[in-house]
């Protein structure tokens, strides 16, 4: 039986909608229901009762869906099995949004990978409804991300808390022409987005816009500029008076959350790397 099948069957009993199953799958709508129809004709049984903005389980349903959750957990974790080293006693995969690796993962990567030792660490780029579909699918071990997800399966717990500060590459900059002087916008998540709207509201439009706080920080240095952004990404070129701390406006900070699932096998190991990276702001003020 195909596993994608019984991952969407899944996922559409999770959601009760076809259309956010399919959000959180990234495929089409149509998609899902051509794979739950391949499952029910191979099955030869109705797995749900559709009703207008409203979606049950069948009696067949409900007795399949412990068996795919069972097939599926048991295939991710022979995956996991297959791909160890013959030396390597335990494996962690660990994902972050774009913005989360450049503003903090980056600068503690390697201190993590030496304190774990006889750990294999496979470290990604997700983005935030990937690594949760990926967390709820026990696919992933560890997400670190700035907006935490709500979903009971899963253990949320906010780590650290980031400073974003407003920075140009010209040192008249104040709060009166900041947003005129090649202001680039980086998103920095819902709560910043909020926060930004209602600080600085009336003001012109950016002149560019991005999700990674990498690009932004490259554009004003060979363009000059000015952004929010994260202290720690940018220490180095406002000591070197490449950029400059616009201090009269205003500032924010972001707060960094890490979500596993609640079932992990591997939870202590995943609580020693939670330790690691709460200590990791210690080491940055």
């Amino acid at each position: 039986m195909d596993i994608d099948l019984l991952k969407t069957f899944v996922e559409v009993v999770r959601t009760r909608h076809f259309g956010k199953a399919a959000e959180n799958l990234y495929i089409t709508q149509s998609a899902v229901s051509f794979r739950i129809r391949q499952l029910e004709q191979g099955l030869g049984v109705n797995l749900f009762i559709r009703q207008r903005n409203n979606i049950q389980l069948t009696a067949p349903g409900e007795r399949l869906l412990p068996h795919a959750q069972m097939i599926i957990t048991g295939m991710q974790r022979a995956k996991v099995d297959v791909a160890l080293a013959d030396n390597m006693h335990k494996q962690i995969s660990l994902a972050g949004t774009p913005n989360v690796w450049d503003a903090f993962l980056q600068f503690g990567i390697t201190n993590i990978v030496s304190a774990m030792p006889g750990v294999s660490l496979v470290a990604e780029v997700k983005a935030q409804q990937e690594s949760t579909r990926l967390l709820l699918e026990r696919t992933l071990d560890l997400a670190v991300l700035f907006d935490p997800p709500k979903v009971d399966e899963l253990v949320v717990k906010r780590i650290c808390e980031l400073p974003i500060i407003p920075v140009s590459a010209f040192e008249a900059a104040n709060s009166e022409n900041f947003f005129d002087k090649q202001y680039v916008y980086v998103d920095w998540g819902t709560s910043f987005s909020l926060w930004h709207a209602r600080e600085f509201n009336g003001h012109a439009p950016p002149y560019f816009r991005t999700s990674t706080g990498r690009i932004a920080l490259d554009l004003i240095l060979k363009c000059g500029g000015s952004a929010f952004i994260p202290q720690l990404l940018v220490e180095e070129q406002l000591k070197a008076g490449e950029l400059y701390h616009v201090e009269d406006v205003a500032h924010t900070s972001r707060d960094v959350f890490v979500a596993y699932h609640r079932d992990n096998e591997q939870t202590p190991l995943l609580e020693k790397l939670v330790n690691l990276l709460m200590e990791l702001k210690i080491s940055y003020k």
